[in-house]
């Protein structure tokens, strides 16, 4: 897996999306699952970037892998900010008229919704998120 450290700044989101991009080139992911993964990782990058070490300035760890004996990949988020596990967020209720919903919970739902597995554990004063994706074959 590589891995690299980047300013938890939202400006820092396309340097992020080009580091995972260049890890995952070669393999033979279908438009749709590229989709997914961009959608996914930028929603966790930008929620490390806006909450995480609140006035402070901090980095975030990027790690990605392509799992060859399970044909996907692994991408994992690591920062060392306020401990948060967004995987205890309930979940936006998407049935709801937008006007009628609570407030968060629809950009961790995505995230849910594009990957195959995402955990998280806090270890070692971080914050480690950890994202699966099964390759879907394109044509």
């Amino acid at each position: 897996m590589i891995e690299r450290n980047f300013p938890a700044r939202a400006d820092q989101l396309e340097a992020v999306q080009t580091f995972i991009t260049d890890q995952i080139k070669d393999s033979p992911f279908s438009k749709r699952t590229l989709f997914q993964i961009r959608v996914a990782v930028e929603e966790i990058f930008i929620n490390i970037a806006s909450y995480a070490y609140r006035s402070s300035e901090g980095e975030a760890v990027v790690r990605c892998g392509v799992e060859h004996d399970r044909l996907g990949i692994l991408i994992q988020f690591l920062d060392r900010g306020k401990p948060f596990n967004p995987l205890l967020k309930k979940d936006a209720d998407i049935t709801l008229p937008a006007q009628e919903r609570d407030i968060g919970g629809l950009g961790i739902l995505m995230v849910k919704k594009a990957m195959d597995n995402v955990e998280y554990r806090y270890e070692n004063g971080q914050n480690i998120l950890t994202m699966r994706k099964t390759i879907e074959r394109s044509e």
